[in-house]
């Protein structure tokens, strides 16, 4: 039987058990927050004075900070790219609305509330060309993304057990940074938001951990796949109007390591997290092939340690056209 009919009876296999896999990590629609809870309601009269206060708090923000928020924000509003691509991995049947399917389109349900939240909060700050991040956003859905799974199940698990737990890294310090500057109500939001996060990293990680239950040795190979070509961020492919080939990505890379909010280090730890997650030194009946595999990545933290030590981050910060200067003061 090939790999990939094998992988399809696994998603069959554990397609039973999505429905509690949806109770666990998800939450119904009439108990989940949404984004008009968290912001200054437009229907009230007091709103144009919430939204005054809102804008003065706003500006003690400093600029790296504003980058981050926007880049942040780009990276969640990106969202059909990725429904589309986990609507075509295999095993997922969006035409027989499989259980696959439900679990896809209820995930998206809740992401999708994050990336209408900071783009009402960005709107409504005034800090923000909200024009330029609007065409960003554009570009980067017409883009897509590739990040080197193909419609492979398992290779698409690792990916976002990592890239989730790497957006509540992201969004709980900015939430941090937030509280720090006095700005309390950005600070709530993110931290929701870095809580949903954390709920869909335990679901996808769960999904890995019952794979290596029933196929050990192939989801290793897809493990130590996924690491050796390194995880890619969604936005990876960022850029600005009137770009075609962009190092955005990089610049808003570095300014998130600039004020702490996404640095190498992290890439480490979330690494070394996933292999204690899923006990890698203790998973049996491993192939040869698979066995070596578990070598490099239990080796693997703490060679990438050594690397990241290295890094030097530039002295000047990029000037990206969704955030002024002038607008910070």
């Amino acid at each position: 039987m090939s790999i990939k009919n094998i992988r399809l009876e696994v998603m069959q296999f554990l397609e039973k058990n999505v429905d509690s896999f949806v109770d666990q990590f998800l939450i119904p629609v009439d108990k989940i927050w949404q984004p008009s809870d968290l912001l200054p309601n437009s229907e009230s009269e007091n709103f144009i004075e919430e939204v005054k206060e809102l804008r003065e708090i706003a500006k003690e923000l400093p600029y790296d900070f504003w980058v981050v928020l926007v880049g942040d924000t780009i990276t969640e509003e990106a969202l059909p790219t990725y429904e589309s691509w986990l609507m075509e991995v295999e095993g997922v049947d969006n035409e027989g609305r499989n259980g696959w399917s439900r679990w896809v389109r209820e995930w998206t349900g809740e992401e999708n509330r994050h990336g209408d939240l900071l783009n009402k909060y960005l709107y409504l700050s005034g800090r923000v060309n909200m024009r330029e991040v609007e065409v960003t956003t554009h570009h980067l859905i017409n883009d897509g993304f590739d990040i080197g799974t193909g419609k492979d199940p398992y290779k698409n698990f690792v990916y976002t057990s990592f890239q989730e737990l790497a957006t509540y890294v992201s969004h709980n310090r900015v939430s941090q940074i937030a509280k720090e500057f006095g700005d309390k109500k950005l600070s709530k939001l993110c931290k929701l938001i870095a809580g949903d996060e954390m709920r869909h990293h335990h679901a996808y990680s769960e999904f890995v951990n019952q794979i290596f239950k029933v196929d050990p040795s192939e989801m290793m190979l897809a493990f130590q796949y996924m690491m050796k070509q390194k995880i890619t961020m969604p936005a990876h492919f960022l850029r600005e109007s009137g770009q075609k080939i962009s190092t955005a990505f990089e610049e808003f890379s570095n300014s998130a390591q600039k004020i702490g909010v996404y640095t190498a280090s992290d890439y480490v730890d979330i690494l070394q997290k996933l292999i204690d997650k899923w006990d890698i030194s203790k998973v049996s009946n491993l192939t040869d092939e698979a066995e070596k595999a578990r070598d490099y990545l239990m080796k693997l933290p703490s060679r990438m340690a050594k690397i990241s030590e290295r890094l030097v981050l530039p002295d000047e910060t990029k000037i990206f056209k969704w955030v002024e200067p002038a607008l910070i003061k």
